[in-house]
């Protein structure tokens, strides 16, 4: 069984519908902790606590012989420490953007999310065998619009600052770096680079990896 680990409900959505397209038949369970994000959020950086939850969440079900993706960047980087039966949902996405070019602007509507992706963003570059010169894009004025369910003005909001970024930054390749953030991507169809989001490229990912 393939299990998705959640800290927001919303991103069960997301990945019902990938799933539906990608791999139907495929059994999967949903586990929600909402619970690590908010912590996250209030101590701005991840914790003790946070690290033993994550641990305590996700041992029964890797002792079970599911593979895990963990949909949450925040906490991504602690999900994959847990066992490699756990796939962080933008890892193949950083892998993608590192292939793709040096100067890799990252978007992100969480501060919390930054210290995590840019771990990953180098971790894929050293692997690679390749530098990355990473630039910042806190939106953090978009959050709200995902607080009160809007989604589309939630999308809107980060493609224009994405635009704007990219309209002052000479920039090779766009990460989208929360799962959340992904309906932004099909808006910035025009800016000229790459723009990526890691559902998509997370669950094939991790179909690929409970199917072999």
């Amino acid at each position: 069984m393939l299990t998705l680990f959640h800290t927001a409900p919303s991103n069960r959505d997301v990945f019902d519908a990938l799933l539906k397209r990608l791999a139907p038949d495929v059994p999967v369970r949903h586990i929600v902790d909402e619970a690590i994000l908010r912590e996250a959020l209030a101590a701005g950086a991840v914790t003790d606590v946070m690290v033993a939850r994550v641990r305590e969440t996700l041992t029964p079900i890797i002792d079970q012989g599911s593979l895990v993706l963990c949909t949450c960047s925040t906490i991504g980087g602690l999900a994959e420490q847990a066992s490699p039966h756990v796939l962080r949902v933008d890892r193949p996405m950083a892998e993608r953007a590192v292939a793709l070019g040096k100067r890799i602007l990252v978007a992100l509507t969480l501060p919390s999310t930054l210290e995590p992706t840019k771990m990953l963003l180098f971790d894929a570059a050293r692997a690679a065998g390749r530098e990355v010169q990473l630039t910042e894009l806190v939106i953090d004025t978009a959050w709200p619009f995902f607080e009160r369910g809007d989604k589309v003005g939630y999308a809107q909001h980060i493609a224009r600052q994405v635009e704007a970024a990219c309209a002052t930054d000479a920039v090779d390749v766009v990460i989208l770096a929360q799962a959340s953030m992904h309906e932004a991507e099909g808006l910035c169809t025009h800016l000229g680079v790459p723009v990526l989001s890691s559902p998509r490229l997370g669950l094939e990912a991790a179909l690929k990896g409970y199917c072999s």
